[in-house]
């Protein structure tokens, strides 16, 4: 079967306006079944991956749907593999935390840096160099459990500064 050029951009742009997901694969399916395609077929003409059509295939035959993980991917937090890690850094910093010198919001600034926590992780909590993220990492955990890192600034007085007088504007 052959397919006008207009005909084959418009399946691709209505695919494109599928959400990711079971909705997309659905009308995939259904295309490659009314025309009577192959996934090779199908793969050549639309672009769409062959894995992705052998599940939508799958899923119109069986009448099933398949739920994606895709909530499983990527990297696991620290906290997975170091349970107790904030715990233990909001130990190691509330002796060292200290409030908005103007009271105009709720911040809290820590008065230790990154590697300054790190250090201490490894002296006061028995954690070894390779078990501990990078100072990255931790600078923004600190950040998660709403300590901010740097100095705090004093309230500023108020620059004194000369009134304007007649003399003084020639």
């Amino acid at each position: 079967m052959v397919l006008a050029p207009e005909v084959v951009d418009l399946i691709r742009r209505t695919a494109d306006t599928f959400p990711w997901g079971p909705a997309r694969r659905r009308y995939m399916a259904d295309t490659v079944e009314t025309l009577g395609l192959g996934q090779r077929k199908a793969y050549l003409l639309f672009g769409w991956g062959r894995d992705t059509l052998r599940k939508a295939l799958h899923e119109h035959r069986t009448g099933l749907t398949c739920q994606d993980a895709t909530s499983c991917r990527g990297r696991k937090p620290i906290e997975f593999h170091l349970p107790r890690l904030l715990d233990d850094i909001k130990d190691i910093v509330k002796d060292h935390v200290q409030t908005d010198p103007t009271f105009r919001t709720t911040r809290m600034y820590c008065r230790l840096t990154a590697p300054q926590v790190r250090r201490q992780l490894i002296a006061r909590k028995g954690y070894t160099d390779e078990q501990l993220p990078s100072l990255q990492t931790i600078t923004t955990k600190l950040n998660a459990l709403g300590y901010r890192l740097g100095k705090v600034r004093k309230c500023k007085p108020k620059k004194k500064y000369l009134k304007p007088t007649l003399s003084s504007r020639n």
